[in-house]
């Protein structure tokens, strides 16, 4: 007799496997990642390569260390230096790409037990560590098809032009990704490309990213903002379709979907119009990635087997 896996509800059965989920989502992200290489150049794919190398290293030495599987083959690791990349600007100094990736892999991905353990986004968190203690170096955002070494300014201008109502470049400029920005987020036809796939694949459920966008563009739009700008900029695309629909750190349910996408909105808009940072996405689903567990006990589906609790019982 076969032995049997005994596992805790609930079951799914599934042809699609780690390595698959994560090889489709590598696929989403090459028009973007393409795009903003093409943009920003030789020093974009520096910082990519960098990114995806260091961590799978940092993954493959952590668990040769601790004589645990080598899991690099499911290509979590890859996924996660990948989205890093595309979250910073190509003048970032290539040892605080790979430093970020360290601590995005072993800090917050191993330590709490590898894949499935984690309890925020990995790659969000790398950013916010390396963003917080290098703020000068990781906030040098240059043009499309410029010279990196001469023309970095500091400063996510298109945000910054938002939260102040200055005057915004053509909107199919914006579309495009003709501004500056970080790699991966510039370009919003390649992003919501890359979205649709994922969504055809049923890779990620559209709840969050529909629910995230939609909140944002409504609140920035009530607060006197132009809120079609405010989703086709900045890093909302990128967060809400790549990152926010994380299978471990957001909600089961569809309805705790929509609550966790309605939070990183409401988050991400009072960060960007009323913070010092002009870009709130990281640390808007970072937020939210901690009331997670909270969400999904509010809106799981009870049994109708379930014993109600002392509380229940005495309301009845």
């Amino acid at each position: 007799m076969d032995n049997l896996t005994v596992t805790s509800s609930p079951h799914f059965r599934s042809n699609n496997s780690t390595s698959k989920i994560m090889l489709y989502v590598i696929l989403a992200l090459l028009p973007t990642t393409v795009v903003g290489c093409v943009y920003f150049g030789i020093n974009a794919v520096l910082v990519v390569l960098t990114g995806v190398v260091f961590a799978v290293l940092s993954e493959y030495i952590y668990e040769k260390i601790m004589k645990q599987p080598i899991t690099v083959g499911d290509l979590s690791a890859a996924v996660t230096g990948l989205l890093l990349a595309l979250n910073l600007p190509s003048t970032t100094p290539l040892w605080m790409v790979a430093l970020a990736s360290a601590i995005s892999i072993i800090v917050v991905k191993q330590l709490f037990g590898g894949i499935g353990c984690n309890f925020a986004n990995p790659a969000l968190v790398g950013r916010i560590v390396i963003t917080l203690c290098f703020t000068s170096e990781t906030s040098k955002f240059i043009e499309p098809f410029v010279n990196a070494n001469v023309d970095a300014t500091a400063g996510a201008t298109l945000l910054n032009s938002i939260a102040a109502n200055e005057k915004l470049p053509e909107l199919w400029r914006v579309f495009l990704g003709l501004h500056a920005g970080c790699i991966g987020e510039v370009c919003s036809l390649a992003l919501i490309v890359g979205g649709v796939f994922l969504v055809v694949t049923r890779v990620i459920n559209p709840a969050i990213p529909l629910s995230y966008i939609l909140t944002t563009y409504l609140f920035t739009t009530a607060l006197g903002y132009d809120g079609l700008y405010g989703i086709l900029s900045g890093g909302l695309l990128l967060g809400a379709i790549f990152m926010a629909t994380d299978y471990v750190t957001s909600p089961l349910t569809v309805k705790g979907k929509i609550i966790f996408g309605i939070g990183c909105g409401v988050i991400t808009t009072v960060i960007r119009i009323f913070g010092s940072n002009a870009e709130g996405v990281s640390y808007a689903i970072v937020f939210m990635n901690v009331l997670t567990p909270l969400i999904d006990n509010l809106t799981a589906k009870k049994s109708p087997f379930a014993k109600p609790n002392k509380k229940e019982a005495k309301a009845k």
